[in-house]
C-alpha cells in the first residue's frame, strides 16, 4: 500500500554531544496508537501523524490498526527516521485483540504510558439521519467508535494504575457541537467526550490522566478522498471544506491534531485531565 510522503522537517531535537540522544517531550515513554494506519491518499491521517510525532519526540510506539499492512507502513516510516516502532493487527470490537495489543506493548517495552485512541467511521459504516438509520448500522458504528475505546481503556488502565502514571488521549469530533447530519457518528463521538470525563475523574487518584480532542475539518485521506471519488477534484473538496473554517491561510491537517495530542500526552500537560481540546480553526464559533 502506497502512503503519503512525510514532511522533511522533524520536531526531533538532538543534544550537541551525542547525535543519538533525543531531547523530546515523551522520551522514555511507550505509546499505543489505536488506528495508527490510514486510508490511501495524498495526505497524512490523524493516527499516522500522531504515531510518527510521538516517535519523533522519543516514545516507543506500537501502531495498531485493522489493516496490518497500513500499521506496518506507519511503523516502517518511524523506523526509517531512527525511531522505535512495531505494528499489531487489531479489530477494536474484539476484546481478545485489545488484550493482546496491551500485552504486546507491556511484554516488549515493559509498560504503557500513552494510549491514543483514534478510531471512527460514519458513512462508510452505513450512517444516516435518525429517520433512516438501520439497527445494524447503528450497532456496528457504535461498536467501532465507542465500544472500541472502552475496551482499549479497560485493558490499558490496570497497567497505568499499577505504574501510578499514564495519559489517555481520545479523538472525538466537532460533530458533537455542530449541525451534523448522521445520527450514529455524532452520538458515538459525544459518548467519547463523556467517556473521557468519566476516565479522568475515576482514575485521577491513580495519577492517570484522560483528555479528548475535537478535530474539525481536517485534510486527511479518510475525510477527503471519498468526496474525490464522488466526482470532485481533491482541490475542490479541500477548498469547500476550508471555506467553512474561519482561520484562513491553509487547511487544517493531521499534524495540527497530532501536536495537540502530543501536548496532552506529555508531562507538560501533567495537571490537565478531563479537558476537551478543540482543533478546528474556529469552525465551532460560527453561528448563522
Amino acid at each position: 500500500m502506497s502512503g503519503p510522503t512525510l514532511p522533511s522537517t522533524s520536531t526531533r531535537r538532538w543534544t550537541g554531544e551525542n547525535a543519538m540522544d533525543p531531547i523530546g517531550r515523551v522520551v522514555g515513554k511507550t505509546a499505543v496508537v489505536v488506528g495508527g494506519g490510514q486510508a490511501p491518499g495524498a495526505t497524512v491521517g490523524n493516527g499516522r501523524a500522531a504515531a510518527v510525532l510521538f516517535a519523533r519526540e522519543g516514545a516507543k510506539v506500537l501502531v495498531a490498526d485493522r489493516h496490518l499492512a497500513s500499521a506496518e507502513e506507519t511503523a516502517g516510516l518511524i523506523r526509517s527516521e531512527g525511531g522505535t516502532a512495531a505494528a499489531v493487527e487489531v479489530d477494536v470490537t474484539r476484546e481478545a485483540d485489545i488484550e493482546r495489543l496491551v500485552a504486546v506493548c507491556v511484554d516488549t517495552w515493559g509498560g504503557l504510558d500513552i494510549l491514543h485512541n483514534n478510531v471512527g467511521i460514519s458513512e462508510a459504516g452505513g450512517d444516516a439521519p435518525v429517520t433512516e438509520i438501520t439497527p445494524e448500522a447503528f450497532t456496528r458504528i457504535m461498536e467501532i467508535n465507542l465500544l472500541g475505546m472502552v475496551l482499549a481503556c479497560k485493558h490499558a488502565l490496570p497497567i497505568m494504575r499499577e505504574q501510578g502514571r499514564g495519559a489517555i488521549v481520545n479523538i472525538s469530533s466537532v460533530a458533537v457541537k455542530i449541525d451534523y447530519p448522521w445520527v450514529t457518528y455524532q452520538t458515538s463521538k459525544a459518548g467519547v467526550v463523556t467517556l473521557t470525563e468519566h476516565l479522568a475523574i475515576t482514575n485521577a487518584p491513580y495519577g492517570v490522566r484522560a483528555n479528548v480532542i475535537l478535530p474539525g475539518l481536517i485534510d486527511t485521506p479518510m475525510a477527503v478522498e471519498r468526496h474525490v471519488r464522488d466526482g470532485m477534484t481533491r482541490d475542490e473538496v479541500v477548498a469547500r471544506r476550508s471555506a467553512r473554517t474561519p482561520l484562513k491561510g491553509r487547511p487544517g491537517n493531521a499534524w495540527d491534531v497530532a501536536h495537540a495530542a502530543l501536548f496532552l500526552a506529555s508531562d507538560e500537560a501533567g495537571f490537565v485531565t478531563g479537558a476537551t481540546l478543540t482543533v478546528d480553526g474556529g469552525q465551532t464559533l460560527v453561528v448563522g
